[in-house]
C-alpha cells in the first residue's frame, strides 16, 4: 500500500518536469575587460579599478602563491578586500555597509568601475555588491592578477594604492 503522507507526494502534485530548450549563449562585452582595456583604463583613469585581493597581496607586502609573478598591483587601483564585504556567514554586508567601505576606499560612484583580483573570480563579489547598491556600469577583469601579474609588457605599483 502506498503511503499518502508527505515523504511520498502524488504524482499529480509533483511540478512538471522540465521540458529541453535550445539556448544560445552570448558574451555581454560590457560586463567584461580585457587586459588591453584594463591598462588603456589604467593609463586615462576614465574607468576605476578595484582590486578584491587581500591588502598584503596588493600592496606586493605579501608573496603571491604562483611561481614567476610579480608582486603588487595594476597602477592606479584601488583595493576593496573581497572578504570586507562579506558577513561572518559568507553573506553580503548591508548595503550601507558595502558603500562605506567603497567609499573609504575611495570610489567614485558617478565613475565606471572595473573589478579585479587574483583570478578573476572574486572580482565577480565586488562586481555583485556594487550590483547590489544600484551600479550598474561595472565590468570584470577576467584575466586579473594571474594575467596581468606575469605580463612583463605591463607595468606595476607596490604600495597602498590609489
Amino acid at each position: 500500500m502506498l503511503d499518502s503522507g508527505p515523504q511520498h507526494a502524488r504524482r499529480e502534485e509533483l511540478p512538471p518536469r522540465p521540458r529541453e530548450r535550445h539556448f544560445i549563449a552570448r558574451v555581454n562585452r560590457e560586463l567584461v575587460r580585457d587586459k588591453a582595456q584594463v591598462e588603456a583604463a589604467s593609463k586615462s583613469g576614465h574607468e576605476q579599478i578595484f582590486d578584491a585581493r587581500g591588502a598584503g597581496r596588493f600592496k606586493g607586502e605579501e608573496p603571491e602563491p604562483r611561481e614567476g609573478m610579480r608582486s603588487g598591483h595594476i597602477p592606479g587601483s584601488g583595493n576593496v578586500p573581497y572578504s570586507s564585504l562579506l558577513n561572518q556567514d559568507g553573506t553580503v554586508k548591508a548595503p550601507e555597509d558595502v558603500r562605506a567601505i567603497f567609499a573609504d576606499a575611495g570610489l567614485d560612484f558617478d565613475r565606471p568601475v572595473i573589478t579585479s583580483c587574483g583570478s578573476g573570480v572574486t572580482a565577480c563579489i565586488l562586481a555583485l555588491a556594487l550590483e547590489h547598491l544600484g551600479k550598474t556600469d561595472v565590468a570584470v577583469y577576467d584575466g586579473s592578477w594571474a594575467e596581468w601579474g606575469t605580463s612583463g609588457d605591463v607595468d606595476v605599483e607596490t604600495g597602498p594604492g590609489a
